[in-house]
């Protein structure tokens, strides 16, 4: 618990510099691009669009999701999908890519992947509000469901945390967690209502099972805030609790991990 609340006082104390970090990080992905930070909301809403094609035309024409047309249940959920996926990727690789650049610094470690995620929210919350322009072109107006959203924002980038917190330190001790991390997510795409829900075909028993993963839980949650206008954190009330108890768990191992292995990094690199 000591480690927790240690990565906890890092993370207060380290505000200001994860996001200047984070802005200058944006910058030097994008310096050779023309449009720049525009290709942050560009490059999943080329992939969106992609999806549509295949599963929303190709496989299912004009269908429906409890009301919804596909296209917006997707675009809803998925766009959830392309941050948790990236700032993953990207946070576990954090510490092993940049130790070398803070080795001889005070610096706080953790901070790392902190910047690495927080430069991928401020384009998931670019495409995010995107998608909110659409809805309320197409009849879905604003709501105070909205605030929900907000709700639902923070618990991703606290979810991103808590797995790269862990991850980028088990990657520099064993490289090959890269992999398994890449083969995990894609599989987890697939479990998960991003593209697709046919938990209801399942026997119960597996359709619980489902329901325990924590991208069911901010897929829908994203799209009762934006599509359903349904307060989702008070009526899966079991399912809040339980993604918050996974949340604390995950990063008091991974703080631990963390402070074990911290001054031993410049062995295994």
């Amino acid at each position: 618990m000591k480690a927790f609340i240690n990565i906890i006082k890092e993370q207060i104390s380290s505000f200001y510099m994860v996001q200047r970090l984070a802005k200058f990080q944006l910058k030097i992905d994008n310096q050779n691009n023309y449009l720049g930070f525009i290709w942050e909301v560009l490059n999943p809403a080329i992939q969106m669009a992609m999806y549509y094609v295949v599963f929303g035309v190709g496989l299912r024409g004009k269908s429906e999701l409890d009301g919804v047309p596909y296209v917006y249940w997707m675009l809803a959920g998925i766009s959830m999908w392309f941050f948790i996926n990236k700032a993953i990727l990207n946070g576990s690789k954090a510490i092993y890519q940049k130790y070398s650049m803070v080795a001889k610094m005070n610096f706080p470690l953790s901070v790392l992947p902190s910047y690495i995620i927080t430069g991928k929210f401020y384009g998931h919350l670019a495409l995010v509000g995107g998608i909110m322009v659409v809805f309320w072109i197409k009849g879905y107006a604003p709501s105070i469901y909205y605030i929900q959203l907000i709700y639902f924002l923070a618990m991703s980038y606290i979810f991103a945390f808590s797995i790269t917190l862990l991850t980028s330190t088990l990657t520099v001790v064993v490289r090959d967690v890269q992999m398994l991390i890449q083969s995990v997510l894609q599989g987890m795409f697939f479990l998960s209502p991003i593209l697709w829900d046919r938990s209801q075909n399942f026997p119960e028993w597996v359709q619980g099972l489902l329901t325990l993963n924590p991208f069911y839980y901010l897929a829908n949650g994203y799209r009762a805030s934006l599509l359903y206008n349904e307060w989702f954190v008070v009526t899966h009330w079991q399912l809040t609790l339980y993604n918050w108890g996974l949340i604390l768990v995950l990063l008091i191992i991974g703080s631990s991990a963390h402070f074990k292995f911290r001054n031993r990094f410049s062995d295994f690199i």
